[in-house]
């Protein structure tokens, strides 16, 4: 075949393409074209390597798309986590969880401890990987998604927001009890989290055991109600109290300290 006219059929294939929405297809018909010929493919070989491609492509944008809507502060995954420096917390029961089944059980997962602890990368971690396998994820500090419910309500578009927070596979909340909330912001939360209860999974963090968090959601009975959604078949792993971030911190110094004495 002529090269003008081998041309101008990739042309037309990829404008067939972009009418039908297969983009991959489009863009790598002719690479793969040139790998069927070298290896000795049938037909059927090539259609199956260009969908393959296809789907491959597909599924990764998804992916993109999913870490993306999730609005997490940075993206930790479980691998770069180092258990070494956290012996209280197994690695295998986060790994299991990242499997994802609690999410198909709606269960509530807690991660309870000191601040540098390492929760909100764990958190961070687990959402990572339920958007790796496509589920629809988004990520709010306590104090974010009290604030978007109030502003919500005062523009009278409570029930949409509430509505579209219900859509998610998992939602994540971050430092729970780091500020105390004003009744009307304890009873969002509790809205948010009652409504999932044995119906879709959630992921909370917190620096407060539970028999502190009174000092956060003073009202007694709705504190009460409130812990009774998240503890119920929960999760909880306790992270711990003592900084590994701040024992990193502390062994840079040092190793700079002894990098100037050595320089010296």
């Amino acid at each position: 075949m002529s090269e003008p006219l081998a041309l101008l059929q990739q042309n037309a294939i990829k404008q067939h393409c972009r009418m039908l929405r297969l983009p991959t297809v489009g863009g790598q018909c002719a690479r793969l074209a040139e790998q069927a010929q070298r290896e000795h493919q049938g037909y059927l070989d090539y259609l199956a390597a260009l969908l393959q491609a296809e789907l491959e492509e597909r599924e990764q944008k998804t992916v993109v798309r999913r870490l993306r809507e999730a609005h997490l502060p940075k993206v930790k995954t479980l691998e770069e986590f180092d258990f070494a420096q956290a012996p209280a917390i197994s690695a295998s029961k986060l790994y299991e969880l990242a499997g994802g089944g609690y999410i198909e059980r709606a269960e509530p997962v807690v991660f309870l401890g000191d601040c540098g602890t390492g929760k909100t990368h764990l958190l961070t971690g687990l959402c990572v990987a339920a958007c790796r396998q496509k589920r629809r994820v988004r990520f709010s500090t306590a104090t974010g998604l009290v604030n978007e419910l109030v502003e919500a309500k005062q523009q009278l578009q409570l029930r949409r927001v509430l509505a579209r927070w219900d859509r998610y596979d998992l939602i994540a909340i971050d430092e729970v009890g780091y500020v105390p909330l004003a009744e009307v912001g304890a009873e969002f939360l509790f809205q948010v989290i009652a409504d999932r209860a044995e119906q879709a999974a959630v992921i909370l963090t917190t620096n407060l055991p539970f028999s502190e968090w009174t000092q956060v959601i003073p009202n007694a009975r709705l504190c009460k109600a409130l812990l009774d959604r998240i503890t119920d078949r929960a999760h909880i792993i306790e992270t711990g109290t003592e900084s590994f971030r701040f024992r990193r911190t502390l062994g840079q110094r040092a190793r700079k300290e002894r990098g100037q004495k050595e320089g010296a």
